[in-house]
């Protein structure tokens, strides 16, 4: 059964009839099909009018929706060979991050991500795609292991931000964000970062210093989540819409600041109506930008990377 968004009641009503129409037998001499056509075309046009002007807060639904493809799902698709790692090698495996070596259309890589899970099981088993610091440890194992090896990275973000518990902060949650930051920063490799759903806080941007930032159309990318921002500024989580407004959280106010390097369409209806269109354009994308970075040298990538986050913070927002 698909799930329906707050803001696409209508359209659940109209697309709930269409699919109670197409069940019933019709009338002997009489084809319903006349009238099923009629109401597709309604709840067509009805899509396209929500999907053409969507609120930033209307944009953070469609990014948490929970039918939207999740890591292992594009990793299945667009990764052959694959062969997971785990482990930071120091405390423990964590599930919220997902990673390993596979061949993205033949070509060797290394790939890591969060990993929010799609059935209540494995959302307990991922925590909702919120790391621990040894996911984080991991990830700056991984980032290192594939320099050694000289293999590009593939990271797809999709988390609300990093595990906030205490026992997270009492292994050094902040430290071990930072270092993979800073390994990403540091690797002699190409590296091309997508955020698929939620990049929420440290805990994304851990996994995206990358020589190239993609954001699919209906993503979000933010240091807080809306309703951290609002539980802050005016002691009230119900104000989170105004939140999203003030953040410039969506893909388009990202790429207007050049704080991502481009923006990956969606299917009408968001990522979650096509998931093989989705991962297929997503793969598309990935290939047009890590293309022109194959064969650059280690240190002039380096530098340019470097320069490029460095340059975020100089210039401001304007």
């Amino acid at each position: 059964m698909r799930n329906f968004l707050d803001f696409e009641k209508p359209l659940a009503e109209l697309e709930s009839k269409i699919e109670e129409l197409r069940r019933m037998p019709g009338p002997e001499g009489l084809s319903i099909a006349d009238e099923v056509a009629r109401l597709s075309e309604k709840a067509d046009r009805q899509l396209r009018t929500l999907y053409a002007k969507l609120t930033p807060w209307q944009k953070v639904q469609v990014a948490r929706h929970p039918d939207r493809p999740r890591t292992l799902s594009y990793i299945a698709e667009l990764i052959t060979d694959f062969t997971p790692l785990g482990g930071d090698r120091a405390f423990a495996e964590d599930a919220a991050i997902v990673g390993g070596l596979g061949r993205f259309r033949g070509r060797p890589v290394m790939v890591v991500g969060t990993e929010k899970g799609t059935d209540t099981d494995s959302r307990i088993k991922h925590n909702f795609g919120s790391a621990r610091p040894e996911g984080y440890r991991k990830v700056r194992r991984l980032l290192e292991l594939a320099g050694r090896f000289h293999l590009p990275i593939l990271s797809f973000i999709d988390t609300s931000g990093a595990y906030p518990g205490i026992d997270a902060e009492a292994r050094g949650q902040a430290e071990a964000i930072a270092r993979a930051i800073e390994a990403g920063l540091a690797v002699p490799t190409p590296f091309v970062a997508t955020v698929i759903g939620e990049g929420g806080s440290g805990g994304a941007i851990a996994l995206g210093a990358a020589d190239r930032v993609l954001m699919l159309e209906h993503s979000i990318y933010s240091v807080i989540s809306p309703e951290g921002c609002a539980s802050i500024l005016w002691r009230d989580a119900g104000s989170a819409a105004l939140a999203a407004e003030a953040l410039r959280l969506t893909a388009d106010d990202l790429r207007r600041f050049d704080l991502v390097d481009a923006v990956v369409p969606e299917p009408l209806g968001g990522a979650h109506r096509a998931p093989q269109e989705m991962i297929a354009a997503v793969g598309d994308a990935i290939e047009t930008v890590l293309a022109p970075l194959l064969g650059q040298a280690p240190e002039a990538l380096r530098a340019r990377r470097r320069e490029k986050f460095l340059a975020m913070g100089r210039e401001g927002l304007g």
